[in-house]
């Protein structure tokens, strides 16, 4: 087994209009350097709230859609997951600071940010 040690590097911050605000931890605010308004970043976070029973189901109804067979939760977005570590796809809408504000984010409020990843220009 590998040693692991994974450190968050911020926190989401969900808004009432339904966007969400990345609040990185000022030691790694440098690394937030080009990330602009309009572009599009992979954020991935824990899902914190995710209890342990969850964490051991490996077969899940797409959707919940109990009318869908089962499937392997590696096949699926289910955040039923041995490792809840979920990711999105969003679009910057500012950033000021240590702080990027974005839109599309499915995180819930107080969910640890893992990682940003700059997406490549289509």
């Amino acid at each position: 087994m590998l040693p692991l040690a994974v450190e968050p590097i911020g926190t989401v911050r969900r808004r009432a209009d339904g966007s969400s605000v990345l609040e990185v931890r000022e030691e790694f605010q440098e690394g937030l350097l080009g990330i602009a308004p309009g572009d599009r970043i992979q954020v991935l976070y824990w899902m914190h709230k995710l209890n342990p029973q969850a964490r051991r189901r490996l077969q899940v109804h797409p959707r919940g859609d109990t009318s869908r067979p089962l499937a392997g939760v590696f096949s699926v977005r289910s955040p039923m997951r041995p490792n809840p570590i979920g990711v999105s796809s969003v679009q910057v809408q500012a950033v000021e600071g240590n702080r990027i504000v974005v839109a599309g984010l499915d995180a819930l409020d107080g969910s640890p940010v893992l990682d940003i990843k700059g997406l490549p220009d289509r």
